[in-house]
């Protein structure tokens, strides 16, 4: 009986984690030939999350280079997932989210008519410039995609307004939880002796991570700013900055916390094990990032979101992050509320996450053998 082929294709570090229980499930499912084409749009990060999954791509179009813009990378991406697609013939492709990968790859499908498969769709925040690309990626993939995999009914009611036919919305919860749960363990012990050297029983340690291109220059300044307030304010919290490669924020970050260096803590970007188990070890979290949004519910942690606006509204309505901006004396006063007040924080820790139950992948390879069932002899 044949096989229903199925080719994922991701390049960046948090689609590598995303898709990576999805190609692990996959491989050990004799329904499916799994082939794995990674663009490397982020190269040492991808690299990093495939030898922790232990996922060997049978192509790897290492488009990483230095100073590259998106219109390289979409070239690159578009024109090498285009080869790949006419040597293996794929039933479908997977692609993942929203970034240059994701819609080059989703195209490149489509020119050769072959069916797109789009991973954690349905996410909008309805600014097509925030955040930039990745919002005008993850509409531009909707339009050409055959089966949408969205987390929750919220991106489901996303993409219904959109017109998307809504035979091809299959609501999985996020694949991401999957990843999650799979690797937390509460004995971690850390690869950088700085994280096994802190309190986190009797410190209140906050983990804080920005990056995003919107909050480059001035918002960063506002949030490092905040933190500088916070750790003044309250003697017994320590904060933990994972400082991004990017050397603009590097810079900004020494600028402002070498002098507390006893109370924050600069350390290189941690691999994926290892920053899922520093989440799970603190006592609060505040970033830029989308993913964290969905995976520290998980662990029971409030998340303090420090962007203008948010693509994942249903973790607001479950009550499981807080909106700051970038405004420093409202990321202050969030943060100082839940650092003070126990049931404001409890509220959060205990509340329900949205984003799933870790049973996601095994929903969408059910929701691909139904769609080409005809492949393997059924009806």
């Amino acid at each position: 009986m044949e096989k229903i082929k199925v080719m994922s294709v991701f390049g960046t570090r948090p689609e590598a984690i995303k898709m990576a229980p999805l190609v692990k499930a996959l491989e050990k499912d004799e329904r499916f030939e799994s082939i794995v084409c990674v663009t490397a749009q982020h190269r040492e990060m991808l690299d990093s999350v495939l030898k922790i999954f232990n996922i060997k791509p049978q192509f790897d179009l290492n488009i990483m280079s230095h100073g590259q813009t998106i219109i390289d990378i979409s070239n690159k991406v578009l024109k090498g997932v285009d080869e790949v697609i006419k040597k293996c013939n794929p039933h479908i492709v997977l692609v993942h989210g929203d970034t240059s990968t994701t819609l080059n790859g989703a195209l490149a499908a489509f020119y050769n008519k072959v069916a797109v498969g789009h991973v954690e769709a349905g996410l909008r925040s309805y600014d097509i410039y925030s955040p930039f690309p990745e919002e005008a990626n993850r509409k531009l993939t909707g339009v050409i995609t055959n089966l949408h995999f969205a987390p929750t009914k919220t991106n489901e009611k996303n993409l219904l307004s959109e017109g998307v036919n809504s035979e091809k919305i299959y609501v999985t919860g996020n694949t991401v939880i999957d990843a999650l749960l799979s690797v937390v363990n509460e004995n971690h012990v850390f690869e950088d002796k700085t994280l096994n050297n802190i309190d986190f029983d009797n410190k209140k340690v906050i983990l804080l991570t920005t990056h995003r291109r919107e909050n480059w220059g001035k918002p960063m300044e506002n949030i490092f700013k905040a933190m500088i307030e916070l750790i003044n304010s309250n003697e017994n919290v320590e904060v933990i900055f994972p400082m991004h490669k990017n050397p603009s924020i590097r810079k900004l970050a020494h600028e402002y916390f070498d002098k507390y260096s006893g109370r924050v803590h600069l350390i290189e970007p941690l691999e994926y094990v290892e920053f899922t188990n520093l989440m799970a070890k603190v006592y609060l979290i505040m970033t830029d990032s989308g993913g964290i949004q969905e995976e520290a519910p998980a662990l029971g942690k409030p998340v303090i979101v420090l962007r203008t606006e948010t693509e994942r509204p249903e973790a607001l309505e479950a009550g499981t992050v807080r909106l700051a901006g970038i405004n420093r004396e409202n990321i202050a006063t969030i943060a100082n509320e839940l650092i003070n007040n126990e049931e404001s924080y409890k509220v959060m820790a205990q509340a329900t996450n949205p984003y799933g139950d870790g049973m996601a992948c095994s929903r969408i390879l059910e929701i691909i053998e139904e769609n080409f069932r005809f492949i393997r002899g059924g009806k």
